[in-house]
């Protein structure tokens, strides 16, 4: 069963890699924090979003990376990936980041993809990170969180759908690369994808390390 209120990150496990990054200066202009990745130094599985989204700065608690300055916190997606990672056994012992920290805007507050460049711009950080973690499995979560995990490996992404819960290892680092749906369209792709909920949550417990 999902768990209806994962645990909250605390702020003192947030890895801070350049506190006044301006590597994009378009991004620079959109944010209101920068969205770094948040768990513990010695996470067995680490979780990679595409970048933050605008954020509810008058949310209780889920406002979102781009208030917090910790990666998925936001109500829907950030709620939704923790929910998910508890019902298979990880409410801790994850980490959570982007492969673009930055919330990047197309006006009014509304979302776009992150560009090449700004994928590319933030690829070192998602690096530092992958090498102070070490984790075991790396969960990218949707088409471009997966594109940039890809990436580093120097490979490259035909077609997402088919690469979900499908396992890779990485070359260069070690890792197992396992991509899930986005969590904020998980539930209309799962049909299309032949899954249940339930299915789907056995699927990736079962690609995961026991714990």
């Amino acid at each position: 069963m999902v768990d209806a209120d994962p645990r909250f990150p605390d702020a003192d496990e947030t890895l801070v890699l350049e506190p006044d990054c301006a590597r994009c200066p378009a991004l620079v202009d959109c944010r209101n924090r920068i969205s770094w990745g948040v768990g513990p130094d010695d996470a067995t599985v680490l979780i990679v979003g595409e970048a933050p989204g605008a954020g509810n700065p008058d949310a209780d608690r889920w406002r979102g990376g781009n208030w917090t300055g910790m990666s998925y916190t936001a109500r829907h997606s950030g709620r939704r990936i923790r929910e998910t990672m508890a019902a298979v056994g990880y409410e801790s012992g994850v980490f959570y980041t982007n492969a673009v920290k930055c919330f990047p805007s197309d006006g009014e507050g509304s979302n776009r993809a992150p560009t090449a460049a700004e994928k590319a711009n933030c690829r070192d950080h998602l690096v530092s990170e992958l090498e102070a973690v070490d984790p075991d499995v790396v969960v990218p979560t949707g088409r471009h969180a997966t594109e940039s995990v890809l990436a580093l490996d120097d490979a490259s992404l035909d077609g997402f759908l088919d690469t979900v819960l499908d396992p890779v290892e990485s070359e260069r680092f070690g890792y197992t690369v396992v991509p899930l749906l986005h969590p904020s369209y998980r539930d209309v792709w799962l049909s299309r994808l032949g899954y249940e909920l339930d299915e789907y949550l056995a699927d990736l417990e079962a690609l995961l390390p026991e714990r």
